[in-house]
């Protein structure tokens, strides 16, 4: 029988050395390691260096102050986690393999001094075979981490940008550089004797006329001839279905149809019934030599034109179960750039608060990574839809993804990961390139270029992933997409506005706001803002030793993310300066408001001439003075998300 075992029950050290200076006098107990200019912590896994760092007095809080500059020597370091496997795992005989399902990003695995393998890419989980390095009794296991990339930040050049890490905290416009290092999602030993589940990949529908479910099941079972794969779906009324099936028929898939089941509802729409698959492999004996499951919602997406939608213009009125629906929601981001640390209670906090905004769709932004699989599981219970997007992103000097065979073959088999670990959850909507993939290789500016199509050879290939992964499933090739990035006053009516970005400040436009919104004629609003001073007592907290006023770029606090600083307009405005911090939070904040109020209504009102609105962007991940998110670092909602929740909660 097969046995698994988390390695955050076991005691962990960290010890940061000189990069390779571990290797001249080879660290076999970090405990005791001369060579360390650190010498070892205790730490715990799933954890970042920097987390540990910080805990351990080394480090201060990067989200106080500049305190983030004072940070950014430990990316220069050798780092290595150093843990003892209990004897009782590891049982003679057996096959050993560590599974790590996110290591960011690159290093090597070691067991009693010897090297196991290297690794690189955070994107993609990690299998290291252990058996022929294993001892009798106890064994220590090392994870070194080494420097990452110097530069994946906001600005550059995305063709060139080939380092498979989230480029975020390397500096956007709404967070300081902090680099994450370590072990950011689960990690466990396998034991096994041979007879185990490999994969399990199922794919669920409803059919609306018949008002049942179906769902296709595969996967791969190493088993001996008497061996059988059990299947069984499950909900809160008991068992659906069950088969017992041979593992040559597991692997060619099976379909079950005409499934008694309830329809999966958006946020808003219905409720969000979920049914469990159970797999188990099982022998003649019927002794279960592994089990795995799979949570299952069962629900159809289809796609329609807009109405007075151009002939060719992509369809953007999503339909859920047969029934259109208009897509409200917000971009998510990582809760924290060390998301490595981030506990499963945050994650609830902030999707309650979206669930109960009034929210049915998130995006996840290509310039993160694939969200732990809690994210997942939480959309699914709250009605949440996810548009998840593969790990790119724009940066300014040119927004083309790279072209390159390793750059292609690299991204395609991130894709296919995702799709592999994240396809049966009910919650996902559909995948996408990435952001703001647009223009070409001769450096137009982030608005400039018409937005990359499948056209491009690794957009091509991404589609050609999920086609065949998950076949059903929309692709778009980036956010924003079609023939405009984004809508301008002097071409509406024309038909070149699908999915667009922007603006996200009033002062971006040149006519009125409201205007605007009345008049535009894009089919769909993936990203459009405005900026909101955070609360009083937030900016207050976390402001260090700097002071709170003047809210403008002469005050390195509200330098930090200067772009969505509006000092000037608060003087234009009201013909003097702010007298304090309160006057200027609650003129920055109600700015905020009424301006996102207006587009919000403005596009419910054109349905179904518009399918939908994601605005940028939901909750800080960094303690911002000022930025375009509703929701403030702590997780609580501004006046912004308090107002949408008005218009969001509106019958369409």
């Amino acid at each position: 029988m097969i046995q698994r075992y988390s390695l955050s029950w076991v005691d962990w050290e960290l010890a940061g050395f000189p990069p390779y200076q571990w290797l001249f006098s080879p660290a076999r107990d970090v405990r005791t390691a001369v060579a360390a200019e650190f010498p070892s912590i205790s730490t715990r896994v799933p954890g970042s260096v920097q987390s540990a760092l910080h805990k351990a007095g080394i480090l201060p809080d990067w989200n106080i102050g500049l305190n983030a500059r004072q940070c950014e020597w430990v990316e220069n370091r050798d780092w290595i986690f150093q843990a003892e496997l209990p004897a009782p795992w590891v049982e003679p005989g057996k096959r050993i393999r560590l599974h790590c399902q996110g290591l960011d990003d690159r290093g090597l695995v070691r067991l009693n001094g010897q090297e196991v393998a290297h690794f690189e890419n955070a994107f993609l989980p990690h299998v290291f075979d252990l058996t022929p390095f294993i001892q009798p009794g106890n064994n220590r296991l090392q994870i070194v981490f080494q420097p990452p990339a110097r530069w994946l930040g906001q600005f550059g050049y995305t063709s060139r940008m080939t380092d498979w890490k989230p480029r975020y905290y390397y500096t956007w416009d709404w967070t300081s550089r902090l680099v994450q290092m370590g072990i950011w999602d689960e990690i466990y030993l396998e034991v096994s004797d041979g007879l185990e589940i490999e994969t399990l990949r199922c794919i669920a529908d409803f059919d609306p006329g018949s008002n049942s479910g179906s769902l296709q099941i595969r996967g791969l079972a190493s088993g001996t001839e008497d061996t059988q794969v059990q299947l069984s779906l499950t909900g809160s009324d008991g068992e659906v279905r069950a088969a017992q099936i041979d593992p040559a028929v597991f692997a060619a898939g099976v379909e079950w149809l005409g499934l008694p089941v309830q329809a999966w509802w958006p946020n808003g729409s219905g409720a969000q019934p979920l049914y469990t698959l159970t797999c188990r492999l099982v022998d003649a004996a019927g002794t279960v030599h592994d089990e795995t499951q799979r949570r299952v919602g069962f629900k159809r997406v289809g796609w329609l034109p807009c109405e007075g939608a151009a002939p060719e213009a992509d369809p953007w009125i999503c339909t859920i179960n047969g029934v259109p629906l208009f897509l409200q929601g917000f971009n998510w981001t990582p809760i924290r750039p060390n998301f490595a640390d981030v506990p499963n209670e945050e994650y609830r906090k902030r999707l309650e608060l979206y669930r109960d905004l009034g929210c049915n769709v998130l995006r996840v932004w290509g310039g993160a990574y694939l969200e732990k699989d809690i994210f997942y599981r939480l959309c699914d219970e709250l009605g949440l839809l996810v548009w998840q997007e593969f790990p790119l992103s724009s940066s300014g000097m040119d927004n083309w993804p790279p072209e390159d065979a390793a750059s292609i073959q690299a991204l395609g088999a991130i894709a296919e990961s995702y799709i592999a670990r994240r396809q049966h959850h009910a919650s996902l909507l559909c995948w996408c390139g990435g952001n703001e993939l647009q223009g070409g290789l001769d450096g137009r500016k982030a608005g400039g270029g018409k937005p990359v199509d499948t056209h491009h050879p690794l957009i091509r290939r991404l589609a050609q992933v999920v086609a065949r992964e998950d076949p059903g499933r929309r692709f778009l090739p980036s956010s924003s997409s079609g023939p405009r990035f984004s809508a301008d006053p002097a071409d509406f009516g024309k038909g070149l506005h699908w999915d667009v970005h922007g603006p996200w400040k009033i002062a971006e436009i040149k006519m009125d706001w409201q205007e605007y919104w009345a008049n535009v004629d894009a089919l769909f609003h993936s990203e459009v803002g405005a900026p909101g001073a955070s609360p009083v007592e937030v900016i207050r907290r976390y402001k260090g030793e700097y002071d709170e006023m003047p809210a403008n770029a002469d005050n390195p606090l509200w330098r930090r993310t200067a772009w969505w600083i509006e000092w000037n307009e608060f003087v234009q405005e009201k013909g003097l300066e702010p007298a304090n911090l309160e006057e200027f939070v609650s003129w920055s904040q109600a700015r905020q408001a009424d301006a996102l109020v207006v587009v919000a209504r403005s596009l419910k009102s054109k349905f179904p001439r518009c399918g939908g609105v994601i605005f940028w962007m939901g909750h800080d991940s960094f303690s911002c003075t000022a930025n375009t998110s509703v929701i403030d670092f702590e997780g609580n909602p501004k006046p912004a998300a308090i107002a949408l929740r008005a218009v969001f909660r509106e019958q369409h």
